[in-house]
């Protein structure tokens, strides 16, 4: 049995402003109508003796996530929920103490252990590696991916091995190297780019991370055995889970093991990790552009141009990124977007919400944008998901105005229950109870009209919330 473990817990900082804190990189469409983590699974379909996988993400994400898998039909084993960062290897400890937790008698299924925002071009190969690495990891050794480099590159850390063409003993791991140090390892033909994909027994990694980081091990199962469901998820035990060290699998384990090998992999990769890297994962014009969304070009060479909500006009650009968002606009040359993150330093010194929410917020039962705003009113757009609902709230600093543009809404108002159709609207006073739900089957869209001296998200007192908030 081989269980999928998908890592989905990163930030994805370097493609600010489309990846956000709250909304990062692996649950947005950037190559295709899917999310790089539907992306993720869809291409495990294939896999012989595929289990249904282990999902580690961060709290803060957990409805994202479950709708995302909800809607390409993935029915998880687990998902569960990091109540703080500790890196791979504490993550992929929570999912092997859950895989090895409900085993059959005796079993120690493989972990195919993959972060959710990976680009594979070629899925067929990729399932290929996956099959040679699946015999090495049930003979007990500890497998990495090992992508063939098609260029020298500064940007990733790299695997000796041996010749590219077979599965060795890994020699070395190699951090990030000069641009001189990386043509030497392509031309040398035994190196590979480190993919932070492997493949292991459950057990033989809680087994060779206990020798290396006991301290993992014990705080990781404390974190399992006192678990608690909620609704779809498993909390971890926050307390100790929060007790224990952060550390990659690869410093944690890799590095030290005697057993670890090195599968090839050619396969189209990109860890998409700087526009650039998105740039050059996406299909080009005859120009080099990579145009997403309403966007004008003339005379532009080999740019990124993104458009969110409006147009975006470039005239006599070359090798840039221009990415438009509902609240930020980024622009930048290729050779210089990892000192993105940088800007996202600043912003988060400064204050700014603009490196954890999109202006559009994503909530279990829908999303709000916020269209318009001033002193003392707000006006947002809010839409419901059939048979969804707000929870049950009430307001200390102001009033609302509900007026419903499609679909029917059912209102709790104190303790009045009542329906409301397209054109009709309701006033919902300072310090009334109230609810909105959408009964029908088609989603609920209506305009929010907020007044009053303070209208900050977290003036809402909630009495009752299906979503345990």
């Amino acid at each position: 049995m081989i269980v999928p473990v998908i890592l989905s817990g990163g930030s994805g900082t370097r493609l600010w402003p489309l990846s956000r804190e709250l909304y990062p990189k692996q649950l947005l469409p950037l190559i295709g109508e899917l999310t790089m983590l539907q992306s993720t699974l869809q291409r495990l379909e294939g896999v012989d003796g595929l289990a249904d996988p282990i999902v580690v993400c961060n709290e803060e994400h957990r409805f994202l996530v479950a709708e995302q898998l909800r809607k390409v039909g993935v029915a998880p084993a687990a998902i569960l929920l990091e109540p703080a960062g500790r890196n791979t290897a504490p993550a992929v400890a929570l999912a092997a103490a859950t895989a090895l937790q409900e085993r059959e008698q005796g079993a120690d299924p493989v972990l195919l252990v993959l972060p959710a925002d990976h680009v594979i071009r070629n899925a067929e190969a990729f399932r290929d590696a996956v099959a040679a690495g699946t015999e090495l990891a049930r003979e007990g050794k500890l497998v990495t991916f090992g992508v063939v480099p098609d260029r020298p590159e500064t940007g990733y850390g790299y695997i000796r091995g041996s010749a590219q063409n077979g599965s060795a003993a890994v020699q070395q791991f190699v951090e990030k190297p000069d641009a001189v140090l990386a043509r030497e390892y392509v031309s040398s033909g035994e190196y590979f780019w480190n993919s932070g994909m492997f493949m292991f027994r459950a057990g033989r990694y809680i087994e060779e991370l206990r020798t290396h980081r006991p301290e993992i091990v014990t705080q990781c199962v404390a974190s399992i055995a006192g678990a608690k469901a909620d609704l779809d998820f498993v909390r971890v035990d926050r307390e100790a889970f929060e007790a224990c060290p952060a550390d990659s699998i690869d410093y944690a384990v890799m590095e030290n093991t005697a057993h670890a090998w090195v599968v090839p992999l050619d396969c189209g990769w990109s860890d998409v990790g700087s526009w650039a890297s998105l740039h050059d994962a996406c299909e080009a014009d005859a120009a080099g552009n990579v145009a997403v969304g309403d966007v004008l070009l003339h005379d532009t060479t080999n740019c990124y141009l993104y458009a969110e909500s409006r147009l975006v006009a470039a005239v006599g650009l070359s090798d840039c990124v221009v990415v438009e968002t509902k609240d930020a606009v980024l622009v930048a040359p290729r050779d210089r977007v990892q000192e993105v993150k940088t800007l996202v330093e600043r912003l988060k010194k400064d204050g700014r919400y603009e490196t954890s929410l999109h202006r559009e917020v994503f909530r279990p039962w829908g999303s709000y944008d916020s269209v318009d705003n001033g002193e003392r009113f707000q006006v947002k757009r809010i839409v419901v998901n059939p048979g969804a609902q707000l929870s049950l709230q009430m307001h200390h600093h102001r009033a609302e105005h509900w007026i419903v543009v499609q679909g029917t809404a059912r209102v709790t108002r104190g303790d009045d229950v009542f329906l409301l159709g397209e054109n009709e609207s309701t006033f919902i006073p300072m310090g009334t109870t109230h609810r909105l739900e959408n009964p029908g089957k088609v989603p609920l869209h209506l305009v929010e009209v907020q007044s009053g001296s303070y209208l900050g998200e977290d003036d809402i007192v909630r009495f009752e919330d299906t979503y345990w908030r």
